[in-house]
């Protein structure tokens, strides 16, 4: 007499499985920590800005609840049979990008950093399977063998680890979809189909404009210098990015200055009523930043505290009153005191004063 097979018992083979996982969770942390600092010192070396890179190893939760899901082809059955072999996100990475074209770029990274077990784009996935969804591309990477060879790495030779990369808005819409309660478009009703739908376009829309941004900035950018360059200086706006191709060029460059001193410089020369780049040389014309600097101080300054000296002279008693630290008792005097230097020096000290000038071709150049 035949006997009745008995169910497979799901509980039992989560709590085996969590067992064993338990007893190795700690050296998949390690193991994603170590494809992250991989990341992003590969990043940095190759220049690429991204957002974020975070690193995680799976939950003890999330790990029980995803080896007892039953098989989609058989739901009698688990659809993992050997959890730790068959589970390959158990070590995970997530790089988020600021640009949709900075997911090629990570691309070749990754391709150079590991090997590459299987490529995933989700865009193409969710497409076929008429789910609603955001894109990103997913990776199963593992070592390569020469830094497996090292003693740091040793550990992680046979370990593989899951590696996602999209963007913001794309991170934007992952983040959420675990709270959307449809999944197939089919049974979703018509009303909120066309907003899921068009929700998706916005996002896809508002990444390809971001990207737009992007390199009409970068345009921009060369315009600029291609002007400072060629004494173009009317048209140039004054911004940071264009105040640095400017002083680089007539001071010469000082790797010692930081983004944020062009910005801080460019913000209160439009305080003072400097528009373009030609009044800042109108303003300069006629003077020697290292002869002035010899004048005013015992030793030779850096790039930014040289074209202050070359305004302080071009505006007098002006560029004192308008300077932020005029507000600062202590540092108007010593801007006074740096002014007296200079009369004292026999340097003829101008008036100079920002005209009024408006013009709309003027190039602006956000940086």
């Amino acid at each position: 007499m035949a006997t009745t097979p008995q169910p497979f018992d799901f509980q039992a083979h989560r709590r085996r499985a969590v067992e064993q996982y338990q007893t190795v969770r700690r050296r998949y942390a390690e193991y994603s920590q170590s494809i992250k600092d991989i990341i992003k010192k590969a990043l940095t070396k190759s220049e690429i800005k991204v957002a974020s890179v975070e690193a995680r190893a799976k939950s003890i939760r999330s790990y029980g609840r995803k080896a007892s899901e039953p098989s989609d082809t058989d739901p009698s059955q688990p659809k993992y049979p050997s959890p730790m072999s068959q589970i390959t996100d158990l070590a995970g990475v997530r790089i988020i990008t600021f640009f949709p074209n900075t997911v090629s770029e990570v691309d070749r990274v990754i391709g150079d950093e590991f090997v590459v077990l299987e490529r995933i784009d989700k865009a193409a996935q969710l497409l076929e399977e008429e789910r609603f969804g955001y894109q990103s591309v997913h990776y199963l990477v593992k070592l390569k063998p020469n830094r497996t060879s090292l003693p740091e790495y040793g550990n992680f030779a046979d370990l593989v680890a899951e590696v996602q990369v999209r963007t913001i808005l794309q991170h934007a819409w992952a983040e959420i979809e675990h709270d959307i309660q449809y999944k197939s478009v089919k049974i979703i009703p018509a009303q909120i189909r066309r907003r899921f739908a068009s929700l998706a376009g916005l996002l896809e829309i508002a990444d390809r404009e971001f990207q737009a941004i992007q390199g009409a900035d970068e345009r921009l950018r060369e315009e600029v210098r291609a002007s400072v360059e060629e004494g173009k200086l009317e048209n140039v706006e004054v911004t940071p990015d264009a105040l640095k191709a400017y002083l680089d060029r007539k001071l010469g460059a000082d790797g010692r200055m930081t983004e944020f001193s062009y910005e801080w410089t460019a913000r209160y020369l439009h305080e003072m009523g400097f528009k373009n780049l030609l009044q800042i040389e109108e303003c300069v014309a006629g003077y020697g930043d290292d002869e002035l600097s010899r004048i005013v101080y015992p030793v030779r300054q850096g790039q930014l505290t040289r074209f202050e000296t070359l305004l302080l002279a071009g505006m007098g008693e002006y560029f004192v009153s308008k300077h932020p630290f005029s507000k600062i008792p202590g540092l108007r005097l010593h801007h006074r005191v740096l002014l007296d230097r200079l009369k004292i020096g026999g340097v003829e000290i101008k008036d100079y004063r920002p005209r009024e000038d408006n013009k709309e071709d003027t190039i602006n150049q956000n940086a």
